[in-house]
């Protein structure tokens, strides 16, 4: 029942009722890049920095949640792929990413599994985000209630467990300047903390260059602010 954990490089550790396992964690840079793409991106979003899992025992039959960090259908299939277990009961999952929301009970009475573990994360405030529920059934039935019960809990409790990053979007933004504020656009890129600085002087304009560059989305105003008043010059910003 292990095989795909451990594969995934998961340390397991003994408890009596509640197993949490850490997963490998996902490179920072690419993680954002690609939860801050695609249709669904927002301004900002919080969402969990690694893959996490508890396991509970419920009358006889073992729940294992698995959550992770996704950033469209595409990557929420290759993370089902990852840890479903072929061998299980059950592999119940739901996942959220921006306004899109889905969801499979995979086998469960209808609205037993996957509903109840929709609630739990959309309850949770957490985006770009899946929970894969593995069952093996233990011999004892419980109820439509108590599936609910389960499958929403174990989820709940997971994504509980798992460390969070707030993940702001980026907006590309250029501003054209002369020569002599080029000083003055540098220090305020600085101060902003602004990414992938690059310049061209083709420009069609003499003495002059376009400086163009990513920021975050609550940093834009506060930007151009700085950058007209220590210029002293009204500019014009351009937003891509």
């Amino acid at each position: 029942m292990w095989s795909n954990q451990m594969r995934l490089g998961l340390r397991v550790t003994a408890a009596t009722t509640v197993v949490v396992l850490r997963r490998r964690q996902f490179s920072a840079a690419s993680s954002m890049l690609s939860l801050n793409s695609g249709p669904n991106a927002a301004a900002a979003f919080t969402t969990i920095k690694e893959i996490v899992s508890v396991e509970k025992e419920i009358k006889k039959s073992k729940f294992i949640a698995i959550a992770g960090p996704i950033s469209s259908e595409q990557s929420a299939q290759s993370f089902l792929s990852q840890v479903r277990d072929p061998r299980a009961t059950h592999n119940c999952w739901a996942y959220k990413v921006g306004d899109e929301h889905r969801s499979s009970d995979d086998g469960e009475p209808s609205g037993t599994a996957g509903k109840p573990m929709q609630s739990a994360i959309s309850s949770s405030g957490l985006d770009r985000v899946m929970v894969v529920v593995i069952r093996y059934f233990g011999g004892i039935k419980l109820g439509t209630g108590g599936l609910v019960r389960a499958y929403g809990g174990v989820t709940s409790d997971c994504l509980k467990t798992a460390d969070t990053i707030l993940v702001k979007s980026k907006v590309v933004m250029g501003v054209e300047v002369t020569f002599d504020l080029l000083g003055v656009v540098y220090n305020q890129l600085q101060s902003c903390q602004a990414q992938e600085i690059k310049e061209d002087y083709d420009t069609g304009k003499d003495g002059t260059i376009m400086v163009s560059f990513k920021v975050d989305f609550d940093q834009v105003d506060q930007l151009e602010d700085a950058i007209k008043a220590n210029s002293r010059r009204d500019l014009v910003f351009y937003k891509y």
